[in-house]
């Protein structure tokens, strides 16, 4: 059975909008675009990042998998994440996109909860959800989520959407890695912890 793995960078504070550019993701007045472009470099050096070999499928929500598929399809596959990402099933939780012209791509059949548990019953290793906050809190509610890999960047933003939003009850992780990187940066992983399986 695979398991669902939310990869997210953050700044100190948890907000993740606006992470690669400046005009990645204005929505509310954000003005910091970009913020998370200086510290790009030094995460590639650390341990936390070469996690592309146990995944086999990523998930996206609509919106973070259209500036993805504008942008990983013309990289070329000399860059290791660019040929995963290229490569690997990709499946986008969406009721208004039709078309996909990212290769290996097709939307999650069903609702929300059929649909991931259905791809955590097909195969093994790891569903990777890149950003998509919307849908790892949705996610976080139906404990759904099996883990976290976290990349917090040594900064306060001081506004803008944050990862994490209200659960009905607290969610206990356990820390089974962590690294930091030459700028500070701290990498972790945690699974979740709960009582029974989904």
């Amino acid at each position: 059975m695979r398991r669902v793995i939310a990869i997210e960078f953050l700044s100190v504070d948890g907000v993740m909008q606006g992470l690669g550019s400046p005009d990645e993701d204005r929505e509310g007045g954000f003005e910091h675009g970009g913020w998370g472009a200086p510290y790009a470099d030094a995460i590639h050096a650390s341990s936390g990042s070469d996690g592309l070999g146990g995944t086999t499928a990523y998930l996206f929500g609509r919106k973070t998998y259209e500036k993805m598929a504008a942008y990983w399809p013309s990289v070329s596959d000399d860059d290791p994440i660019a040929a995963h990402l290229n490569a690997t099933e990709k499946h986008v939780v969406t009721g208004t996109l039709t078309e996909f012209g990212w290769r290996n791509t097709q939307p999650l059949a069903g609702d929300l909860v059929d649909g991931v548990r259905a791809l955590k019953q097909a195969g093994d290793g790891d569903i990777a959800i890149l950003g998509s906050g919307v849908l790892v809190r949705a996610l976080l509610r139906q404990d759904l989520v099996d883990g976290l890999r976290l990349f917090v960047h040594p900064l306060i933003i001081g506004s803008g959407k944050r990862l994490f939003g209200e659960l009905e009850s607290p969610r206990p992780l356990r820390l089974t890695g962590f690294d930091t990187t030459p700028l500070g940066s701290l990498v972790l992983a945690y699974d979740l912890e709960r009582g029974t399986g989904t």
